[in-house]
């Protein structure tokens, strides 16, 4: 796969998933939900820090956060560089432009949201407000929408532990941008042959 088949791809992923956030963002008070189904909801919630709601503790924990990840967006970007300029298999070119767009779409929020919206507490947020944004530079927090919560009641009394009690499958809350980096790397889990094809094989091919 060439690079600009492999830039199409981010490209449009990104389109994606700054369109959907922008959309939340400025339609949606934060907590505000849209019920699709009963296994699919639109939950605006924000993540200030890593998978899972973690955050790096400190006053510069979230700096450190993102700064970390655009060292991170440089390093999948050489390696797409270099799979490409190395003739990569398809599957593997595919995945690392998945998970570069997945990531870049990430870091997006994380670096400029601060400073081009004001906050969705109780409100829905402006672009670019005139009294500037809810954070500064590198401050921003990754907006998620995408909720399925596929199972929600309570365990059946025999299920050793947890039984009896209340159970929620599945609880987080993501984005297409995760979604992205998601696929990616089950592409390369999948087809990790295909991806990483050895020496002989490819003689053989």
């Amino acid at each position: 796969m060439s690079l600009k088949k492999a830039s199409i791809i981010i490209i449009l992923i990104l389109l994606i998933d700054q369109i959907s956030k922008f959309y939340i963002k400025t339609n949606f008070m934060l907590g505000e939900e849209v019920r699709v189904s009963n296994w699919f909801r639109i939950l605006f919630v924000e993540n200030e820090g890593m998978a899972w709601g973690a955050k790096i503790p400190g006053e510069y924990g979230k700096l450190l956060l993102t700064l970390f990840r655009l060292g991170a967006i440089v390093g999948i970007g050489y390696w797409l560089w270099d799979s490409v300029r190395n003739n990569g298999s398809r599957i593997l070119i595919t995945a690392i432009a998945f998970i570069f767009a997945g990531a870049f779409g990430n870091i997006i929020d994380s670096v400029f949201y601060g400073i081009i919206f004001d906050d969705s507490y109780g409100h829905v947020a402006s672009f670019m407000p005139e009294g500037g944004g809810y954070g500064t530079l590198f401050h921003g927090k990754v907006v998620d929408m995408l909720y399925f919560p596929l199972y929600d009641g309570i365990l059946p009394e025999w299920i050793p532990f947890w039984g009896g009690e209340n159970f929620r499958f599945f609880e987080p809350v993501f984005n297409v941008a995760d979604t992205a980096i998601s696929t990616g790397v089950v592409l390369l889990l999948l087809f990790n042959k295909r991806a990483f094809p050895n020496k002989d094989e490819e003689k053989n091919e």
